[in-house]
């Protein structure tokens, strides 16, 4: 990706995706070019937690709420310490933000990260395009390198791009050294977090249940994990393809062979499902944005959450499967489409879901789940004091 920052708002840009569909507009964010995979977010709220979530590395976000921008951005809403997103892709943006808490424009943002963006496109067209024809790559080129340049040339070096399919990304947004996050009042419980692209939210909602969370790299390995010698250990979201994370489906069998109680959300319940043999695929166009319905059906209730996944578990919807851990079954599922949303073991604490219930941005009704967590560590505790 290359950038410039001179000129943007009145910069001419141009969107062309891998299947040859073009878009016009004007720069938006950094002048420059990048690539990725053109994806679509339904959320109209939660930008800057979009942005700055890792587990969007190396994708290009389409907004589907016209108008983005409006309340600024902040330095408290961050989930991770950069933009992760490599490009976005909005209608119209906010020409004056209006919020108390903001401090600068979302465009001055971009342009300080170098985020290259495109706006004043219609992008119900692109959404509608993406969802019959699945996401794909993307390119967007803007500023005086890309004048003249022929559609056709744009469009040969967007298919050069790399796709996200069979991409190994983890390393790349994880932290690369151990870190802990305390515990908020009397600690009770101690937790290895597996940095696969985690967000800053999750380990405090942790922390809020007296959790201290020790955050360990991708890189991590079993003898890593048990070195802090956690009550639970946790598996967060993260980028890229799950079928390459070898070594984080090696790192939870450990666990799993240990009985040691288990969490995992988004990328970690693809390995959980992989840990348990089960297989992933791509989804066409995925789930991205803060209002998808899942169904929980261990007590029938449906919850509006927070999804970022093109990836999802191939398992059985309506049966238990058996597994080299004990027995396993669905727990969690998207009602938009019956994708399996969440797995759990029943014969250890051993859980996951796909989706994001530490709320940022997004709705609370999945925060139940770190409660859950909590409990199992509870229970371990208790009866390893019993023995």
């Amino acid at each position: 990706m290359t950038t410039s920052t001179r000129g943007a708002a009145k910069t001419p840009a141009v969107l062309v995706l891998e299947d040859g569909r073009i878009f016009r507009g004007r720069a938006y964010g950094a002048v420059g070019e990048t690539f990725g995979e053109a994806v679509f977010s339904t959320g109209m709220t939660g930008y800057q937690e979009t942005l700055t979530d890792p587990s969007y590395h190396r994708q290009v976000v389409v907004m589907t709420a016209p108008h983005v921008g409006n309340t600024g951005v902040n330095d408290e809403d961050p989930e991770s310490s950069r933009i992760w997103v490599a490009g976005y892709v909005v209608r119209d943006p906010a020409r004056v933000p209006s919020n108390w808490r903001s401090v600068r424009s979302l465009d001055e943002e971009l342009v300080k990260q170098g985020v290259v963006g495109i706006s004043g496109i219609d992008t119900r067209a692109l959404t509608r395009h993406l969802r019959e024809r699945g996401a794909m790559r993307v390119g967007i080129f803007s500023g005086e390198a890309w004048e003249g340049v022929r559609d056709a040339a744009l469009l040969a070096k967007v298919q050069a791009a790399p796709q996200m399919k069979g991409a190994n990304l983890s390393a790349e947004v994880a932290t690369k050294e151990t870190y802990v996050v305390p515990a908020i009042g009397e600690k009770k419980f101690t937790v290895a977090a597996v940095d696969l692209g985690i967000k800053g939210m999750t380990p405090h909602r942790m922390a809020e249940r007296g959790i201290e969370v020790h955050v360990l790299p991708a890189t991590a390995t079993v003898e890593d994990v048990y070195a802090v010698a956690p009550d639970g250990v946790f598996f967060s979201n993260g980028p890229g393809d799950p079928a390459t994370a070898d070594h984080a489906v090696s790192v939870m069998q450990g666990v799993l062979a240990r009985k040691t109680p288990l969490f995992g959300i988004c990328f970690g319940n693809q390995i959980l499902g992989r840990a348990l043999g089960f297989g992933t695929y791509k989804l066409k166009y995925g789930h991205r944005g803060i209002n998808q319905p899942v169904q929980d059906r261990t007590t029938g209730k449906v919850e509006i959450t927070a999804h970022n996944h093109g990836f999802a578990v191939d398992a059985p919807l309506d049966k238990v499967s058996e597994t080299p851990y004990g027995r396993a079954e669905v727990s969690h599922v998207c009602l938009n489409d019956n994708v399996v949303e969440g797995l759990q073991l029943l014969d250890q604490p051993a859980f996951s879901v796909q989706y994001h219930p530490e709320a940022a941005a997004g709705p609370h009704d999945a925060a139940y789940l770190f409660d859950r967590f909590t409990s199992l560590m509870n229970t371990a505790q208790m009866e390893a004091d019993r023995a």
